[in-house]
């Protein structure tokens, strides 16, 4: 399905890609996820919160902003061209709010126009599945949507909210909450 959005003042024509979810393959505590094309759930729309404890819904509250918490926890999206990360190219890599996943690295970051950080692939392949269906209990942390429009090698374009990831500059120590 092809879809027309503005780039740089430009129409353009995007691939749209049917739904897909991603989460890192670490335990449930430890989950990010992307919405590959332009669909997306919220929380009343899905399950993806109804296995959390209130103790760890009511620390990840305290934890992150309120920004943080609906674009993590309720699918929520900022508006274009406000996040700290958009027009941000430090070396380094970004690491999922949540859960402190390492995500993205630098390397792959490009501006795509669209206004949100953008990357082409994720950090490790082997961390990272695929799931269909955005209702599975397993995910913990919305990170944003996944276009087919990308630039090689992928051709895939991670769209992500600078509220779900933190920046760790190259050489720095990891430092966990």
């Amino acid at each position: 399905m092809l879809s027309q959005i503005l780039r740089n003042g430009k129409l353009i024509n995007t691939r749209l890609i049917s739904p897909v979810m991603f989460s890192t393959t670490r335990n449930f505590r430890s989950s990010a996820y992307l919405i590959e094309g332009n669909k997306s759930s919220t929380a009343s729309d899905n399950k993806k919160n109804s296995n959390m404890s209130d103790e760890f819904k009511n620390n990840l509250k305290e934890r992150l902003t309120p920004l943080q918490y609906h674009v993590t926890q309720e699918a929520g999206t900022e508006r274009p061209y406000s996040g700290k990360y958009n027009k941000f190219y430090e070396t380094g890599t970004y690491v999922c709010v949540v859960c402190k996943q390492e995500l993205f690295s630098s390397d792959t970051k490009y501006d795509s126009g669209c206004g949100w950080p953008a990357f082409y692939d994720v950090l490790e392949k082997g961390r990272v599945t695929l799931h269909n269906d955005p209702s599975l209990d397993c995910f913990t942390s919305c990170q944003g949507h996944v276009f087919g429009d990308g630039p090689k090698p992928t051709g895939k374009r991670f769209c992500i909210n600078s509220a779900s990831i933190e920046f760790m500059e190259a050489g720095s120590e990891r430092h966990d909450n």
